[in-house]
């Protein structure tokens, strides 16, 4: 099963077993998460099938799949790497740096 679920203004592909690092999402780490806004479900064995305009399994939301969730697991509250922020004006003598640290969540997906 694959499902495409939508969080932090973003829209992520995910299928069981999968790792990814997503917007920073209340809860601490080994905590359950559902993420109930989901865009797109399917089964993966309509990648093999002849003829890819038969729609098989897909449901598609407009814009939401009623009844529709993905599972969760937090395994882990953390920071990404610095990103340094460089401002410069030419012949004003104007340099400013500044650094940024965004917080993110990494979470498996359990079940779809």
């Amino acid at each position: 099963m694959i499902a495409v679920i939508k969080t932090g203004g973003k829209q992520y592909k995910v299928s069981p077993k999968d790792k990814l690092k997503v917007e920073k999402l209340e809860g601490e780490e080994g905590a359950k998460i559902v993420f109930d806004e989901v865009l797109l479900v399917s089964s993966e064995d309509e990648k093999h099938t002849p003829n890819p305009s038969q729609e098989g399994n897909t449901k598609i939301g407009e814009p939401m799949i009623k009844g529709a969730k993905v599972e969760a697991k937090i395994l882990k509250q953390a920071r990404a790497k610095k990103v340094e922020v460089v401002k410069h004006k030419a012949k004003k003598r104007y340099n400013r740096r500044a650094g940024h640290r965004q917080y993110f969540t990494e979470v498996e997906i359990v079940s779809v």
